[in-house]
Parts: C-alpha cells; structure tokens; sequence
C-alpha cells in the first residue's frame, strides 16, 4: 500500500490536514501524520508528534517553548522534520509528501523535503507559491501549487485546491512505491552505468553534445545541467552528495555572471563540490566570454557601452572584458587547487562559445589570453594539469577529447586503466 505522509503545524493548520488525510483515505492510501508546531495544542492527532520531531533534531520541545525564539524553533523543528522524513523514508514508510502552510510552515516542511532524494514525490500547498520560490525550492524536485487564499479553513477556494493537492499526492505516491524512481546514491544510473554531470549552455551546446555522445560510447549515463543559476546550483549540491563518477564541468557562465553581476549566477560556490568530494573532474572555460541578464532593459546602466547582444527575447549577454578574464582565471585556478581529487582544465585556445569562435563577435584572443594565463599561473606548481586545444569548443573533436580525459580520470581514481580510447 502507498503511504503519504502529511507534514505540518497541527497547532494552526490541524483541521486542513484533517480534511487532506480523509480525502487521501478515500484513495486507499496509507497516511502518516507528521506534527512539527511548537506552541498551541495540536487539533489532529499526529502519528510523530512533535516531541519526536523536536528530539530528531536532538532538541527537547518544551526548552524550545521555554526559550521564545520562534526563529530558533522553527529552524530545529525543520531540521527534526528533515531527519523524521529521511528516516520514515529509509524504512520503507514513505512513498510521497505533502504539505500545507504559509512562510513559516513552508519554510519547515520545504527544508524536510529537500533532505528526500530526487525522484521521491514532494509536493506543497503554500501562500508563498505565486512568488520567488527559490529559497524554498533550492534545487529540489518540489512541487509548489498556490493556495490562492491562505490556508485558514477549507472554504469554496480553498477545498478545490486542496481537494487537487490530494489527488496529485496520491497519484504520485501509487505510482512511486509501484516503481521508486528516487535516485541511487552509489553513483550509478538506473541501468547500472556510473553518472556523470556535465554543465551546458545554448553557446556550448556542440562540443558538449560531442562529448556527451562520447561519455555514453564509453558506457556512462550523462546528465546534463544547462547553467542557468539553478542548473550550477543543483549540479553542485548533486555532486556535493557525491552522486557522481566524474564531472565534465565546460560551461562556467555563471562564475561570470557572480564576478560581474549577471543574473545567473550559481553563487560563490560553483565549482566547488567534485573537488570537496574529490570526485574526477575536467573543467573547461566555455562560455566565460560573456554575463548573462534578462531581457535588454535589465542590463545595468554601466555595462551598456561593451558588446551587448540578444540571445533570445528572455537572456541578454554582454563581452566580458581583459581584467575580468584574467580574474575568472585566478578565481578558477584557486577553486581547483582545492581539490582533493583529480582534475585537469582543457583549454579551447579558439573560442570559448559560439559568440566567441574565430568569426564570431566575441571573439577575443587578447581577452581570452588574459584568462588562459592568469589560470596557468595560479595553478603553477598544483597537481592540476592544463591541456591546449588548438580548437574552439564546440568543435567536436574538443568534446570528445575531453569526454577521453575524464574517463581517464576516473579510471585511475579507481585503479582500473582506462578503456575505449581514452
């Protein structure tokens, strides 16, 4: 039997999971209660009360009242929530979740539902919905649906969409504990061939496709994360789980866009996690010629005099300059010479996009000579090798080629000599 489990303050949302966990019965389905309030009485029984979620995040709940820092208590119920999840999931008592609530609840429920591997049915109901959902979603495989009016009764707005929210859950929940789909974590794809990630954007699209292409002939499971911000971020917190064989990380816009201002950054910690993990990587510099914004009218004021170009009516990109180049370089050099694993940089001594190739407008030899040096510098002296291509990227003899190292790699972090070609 499929088993839901309905996560919430049952204090200030009791009678709403009451009416959810009647309507999933109706499905045949199992429902377990989950309560993480802090403060009032719970109006539903719960089948983990909260002392337990308190206890689960090595807290008592009656310190966490005395003390009344709802901030503070809101973070350890979350982290109880998060650890009560992953355990009723580990035990084979969780095929889906769903949750209601407005900041504070999804603040709570949306920070246990991400500790769930991806492929694990997560769904929330929440006031919060119709706005930037990135902080509750990160880079997790939520589902958000807009309450449209707060979650405060079950009323003629509120019941349809409640009413939906349960018949999704169910739906998911069947279908998962007929054929989990949650990803594997030992590395390996579905079919048994080891994942690898590699990173891609529209400008590098070829030469990753080539390398793609290579990586699968040479009996790996390649997924794709176009560098969007989210992209790099999920690519990240993947590989910081160390869900990966090796990373093939050629696209790196978004340390552009952290350096300069774009609106796709990843954050400061992109290209960061396979070297903390020491998991393989090849790095190539695709797409570092250019800070990607929105439309047109959001490019900065200071920035409109350099080589502005419309990618498409969502995505603007401006030239990145000599100075700007050669500081990716050191930031680059800085981030792999942290590595505990093996890594090596590819450089595609051509171009670095499709914007970026010998007839291209942003190509650039003096800018990209400043990055090419300033990351041979930085990496003067470290385990970490640069190899020349006299290509730009997206030829595909420079996708496969690097596709060939990072099988290399990984075959000799796992002391096995490389096959196919490598």
């Amino acid at each position: 039997m499929a088993i839901v489990v309905l996560l919430g303050t049952l204090d200030t949302k009791g009678l709403e999971y009451a009416w959810l966990r009647e309507r999933l019965l109706r499905h045949g389905l199992e429902v377990v209660v989950v309560d993480a309030g802090i403060t009032g009485e719970p109006r539903l029984r719960a089948d983990v009360p909260r002392s337990e979620v308190a206890r689960s995040a090595g807290a008592d709940l009656e310190r966490l009242r005395a003390e009344g820092d709802r901030g503070a208590a809101v973070t350890t119920m979350a982290r109880g929530a998060a650890a009560t999840l992953r355990d009723l999931y580990e035990t084979g008592r969780l095929h889906g979740v769903l949750a209601l609530g407005g900041s504070g609840g999804t603040s709570i429920a949306t920070r246990a539902m991400r500790a769930l591997p991806l492929g694990v049915p997560k769904l929330m109901v929440s006031s919060m919905a119709s706005g930037d959902v990135a902080p509750y979603v990160g880079s997790a495989d939520i589902t958000m649906m807009h309450s449209v009016v707060d979650i405060a009764g079950v009323n003629s707005v509120s019941a349809p969409v409640l009413a939906n929210a349960a018949d999704a859950a169910a739906g998911m929940a069947k279908g998962f504990a007929a054929s989990p789909r949650a990803l594997r974590q030992d590395r390996l794809g579905t079919d048994g061939r080891p994942l690898v990630a590699a990173s891609m954007a529209g400008v590098t699209t070829p030469g990753v496709d080539a390398a793609r292409e290579r990586l699968t002939d040479l009996g790996y499971e390649v997924l794709v994360f176009h560098v969007s911000g989210t992209g790099g971020r999920t690519l990240e917190t993947l590989a910081g789980q160390g869900l990966f064989a090796g990373v093939l990380d050629l696209t790196l816009s978004e340390l552009a866009d952290e350096l300069v201002g774009g609106t796709m950054t990843a954050g400061p910690g992109r290209l960061t996690a396979a070297g903390r993990r020491g998991t393989p990587q090849v790095v190539g510099l695709g797409a570092l010629d250019m800070v990607k914004f929105g439309p047109p009218h959001t490019v900065p004021e200071r920035l409109r005099d350099r080589d502005v170009r419309v990618h498409n009516p969502s995505v603007t990109v401006v030239r990145t300059t000599r100075a700007e180049c050669a500081e990716l370089g050191r930031g680059i050099a800085e981030k792999l010479r942290a590595a505990r694993g093996p890594a090596e940089v590819c450089v595609p001594l051509r171009g670095l996009s499709t914007l970026g190739a010998p007839d291209g407008p942003y190509h650039d030899p003096d800018a990209d000579a400043a990055l090419f040096g300033a990351l041979r510098e930085g990496l003067r002296g470290s385990a970490v090798r640069t190899v020349d291509f006299p290509t730009h990227i997206n030829d595909p003899s420079f996708g496969r080629a690097a596709a060939e190292r990072l099988h290399a790699l990984i075959g000799r972090a796992a002391g096995t000599p490389p096959a196919g070609g490598a």
